[in-house]
């Protein structure tokens, strides 16, 4: 009786000795015979089968030998491709096994967990493609015995995930074109009503009638939720071709973003915002669900936002240490931030939840909800803790530590800096001491600052583990850290009375800030940069950079807003109205380059507020 061992040596010396003979033309003619000969399941059976005659030619020598070992080496190269097509092909029949057994009201979130792009084994637009056309093929001709249900469910199913793939066909090459077009870096989803972004122009590609109302809603900047709930006739077809059509839209920005060199405009620091967007479109949308009583669809939609948070989590460039507002802007913060931590409040602790939350900490912070953002950065510790992620564990206390210092509870901060400062040591976190000694210098350059007798040894100490710090960001090239650092010495420096070089520390800060996409933390560079050009009474310096400061940060919702606003109030005062004003218009030219006419036309709004 022949073995399937006998069997597949038998194949292995067939193409061994086809190949010596010239009669394989393409490896393609290798790969149908492996088709042909190897059954599903017993890959590891034909493997071991192919190590052991490979170790036989190994020992044999001569010019022949080589030859053989080379043919098997081809041979081994056309497995992998047929192990990996064929583990895609059990993977679907699976999927298509369990979708006909599941019940019809779970079936919509069978297929979200197929299509997770945070599988091991992702599926792909073809792999995609396949699977609906065999739910479509199953429904036409499967027996009713098979499947648990109404098979006409499959095939809208089925055509839900067609209509997705054909409709991202329709705008992918218009993914990344109104870049071109933009007037600034955002990507669309701000508060500002007319605004350069991707969503008008993909609502004019986009051949279904739905998708286009949804984005050119969000183009108008109006709530998505509201959408959501009126559109009674969204059923689980139309939701899974919006799936789809979004996964692939995200996709396309995202890889185009991460091919661009650093800069303000796009470049890595970008992707994030796309991440964040696409996860808060469907934490909006789940809500219009839930609100109108489609649980199903709003919990598949949640899915969706979890799936895009964890993918976010995963990437060696989410920012540990900084907040992503480059596509965000006022009130809109603060709902998007609402949105993304809903559905996060179902995931378990994990690595990735506790990743999210020391963004959505330091989000919140940004705009002055500091016992919440202490809140979140508590939970990421703990959950950081628990999932044994170190990096993520120093980030938090060193997020800690300055929101301590921001409230003035300056010996926590110290206590929470020295913490971090010792375990990156430990694990040799090189980013997370770096910012850990910031933190350590900040905070005993404001402590020593609230003594009635401050110690200038002290001082230096501090501005030592300030620059020491910053050396150690430079070194990583880390622009988040590095702007952190820059603000940190910036603020130091005009708090010991030297603003000449706090304006040397936060010009170049700021450079950094912008880099890295972080609105919040170019607001507060400028400042204090304000702060500088007053105590030098370089008055016209001094009101345009308040003035940029005050409705920069007055956009994103940011409390310190109002400091600028109070230094531009305190100019005033002391030079009279009048000459305010003349030095008001004198700073004009500046104050628009950065901030339109739109800004310069509200500082008097921000002043009597």
């Amino acid at each position: 009786m022949t073995t399937l061992r006998d069997r597949y040596f038998a194949t292995i010396d067939t193409l061994v000795e086809m190949t010596l003979a010239g009669r394989v033309r393409s490896k393609e003619q290798i790969y149908r015979r492996l088709e042909r000969d190897v059954d599903a399941g017993t890959g590891e059976i034909f493997e071991a089968c192919l190590s052991e005659r490979a170790a036989q030619f190994e020992a044999e020598s001569g010019m022949k030998a080589t030859r053989k070992l080379r043919a098997t080496a081809t041979i081994s190269s056309e497995f992998e491709r047929w192990q990996q097509n064929n583990r895609d092909s059990g993977d679907r029949r699976r999927a298509l096994t369990d979708l006909q057994r599941t019940e019809p009201e779970a079936r919509l979130m069978a297929i979200v967990r197929a299509i997770d792009p945070n599988r091991e084994n992702a599926w792909n637009a073809a792999r995609v493609a396949e699977f609906a056309q065999q739910l479509l093929d199953f429904a036409e001709s499967g027996e009713p015995d098979d499947v648990t249900g109404d098979t006409n469910q499959l095939a809208e199913l089925g055509n839900g995930l067609r209509d997705g793939l054909r409709v991202y066909r329709e705008l992918e090459d218009v993914i990344v074109s109104w870049i071109y077009e933009r007037t600034a870096g955002s990507l669309g989803f701000g508060e500002t009503a007319q605004r350069a972004g991707p969503w008008a122009i993909w609502a004019k590609r986009c051949s279904s009638h739905t998708i286009a109302e949804l984005f050119a809603t969000i183009d108008r900047g109006e709530p998505i939720v509201d959408f959501i709930r009126r559109r009674r006739d969204f059923d689980e077809r139309a939701w899974l071709e919006l799936a789809l059509l979004l996964q692939g839209l995200q996709r396309g920005l995202v890889s185009w973003f991460d091919r661009q060199p650093y800069s303000i405009d796009a470049g890595k620091q970008v992707s994030s915002s796309a991440f964040l967007v696409f996860g808060a479109i469907w934490g909006q949308i789940a809500e219009g669900f839930a609100s109108g009583d489609r649980s199903g669809l709003a919990d598949a939609s949640f899915t969706m936002s979890i799936q895009i948070l964890r993918a976010f989590a995963r990437r060696d460039t989410f920012p540990l240490y900084g907040g992503v507002f480059a596509s965000f802007g006022g009130d809109y913060l603060s709902d998007t931030l609402d949105y993304l931590e809903r559905p996060l409040q179902r995931v378990p602790g994990t690595q990735e939840k506790a990743r999210i939350l020391t963004l959505l900490g330091y989000s919140q912070a940004a705009i002055g909800n500091y016992d919440r953002a202490a809140a979140f950065h508590t939970d990421a510790l703990d959950t950081a803790r628990t999932a044994a992620d170190r990096p993520c564990e120093v980030a938090s206390l060193n997020h800690l530590s300055r929101l301590c210092a921001t409230q003035k509870q300056y010996q926590d901060a110290i206590d929470r800096a020295q913490r971090a400062l010792i375990t990156a040591r430990q694990m040799g976190d090189r980013l997370g001491e770096a910012n850990a000694l910031v933190n350590l210098g900040y905070s005993q350059v404001l402590r020593q600052q609230q003594t009635e007798r401050p110690d200038a040894e002290l001082y230096e100490s501090a501005i030592a583990y300030l620059n020491d710090g910053l050396d150690r960001a430079e070194k990583l090239d880390d622009r988040q850290s590095l702007a952190l650092g820059c603000y940190s010495l910036g603020v130091a420096l005009v708090t010991v009375d030297r603003p000449s070089r706090a304006i040397d520390a936060l010009t170049r800060g700021l450079k950094f800030a912008r880099e890295s996409g972080d609105l919040y933390l170019q607001g507060k560079h400028l400042l204090f940069l304000a702060e500088a050009h007053y105590a030098l009474d370089d008055e016209l310096a001094a009101i345009a950079t308040a003035s940029i400061a005050a409705f920069s940060l007055e956009r994103i919702d940011a409390r310190e807003w109002r400091q600028a606003a109070s230094l531009l109030s305190a100019l005033r005062g002391r030079l009279g109205a009048e000459a305010f004003a003349e030095i008001f218009e004198r700073a004009r030219k500046q104050v628009v380059a950065a901030i339109g006419v739109e800004g310069y036309e509200a500082i008097d709004d921000l002043l009597d507020r």
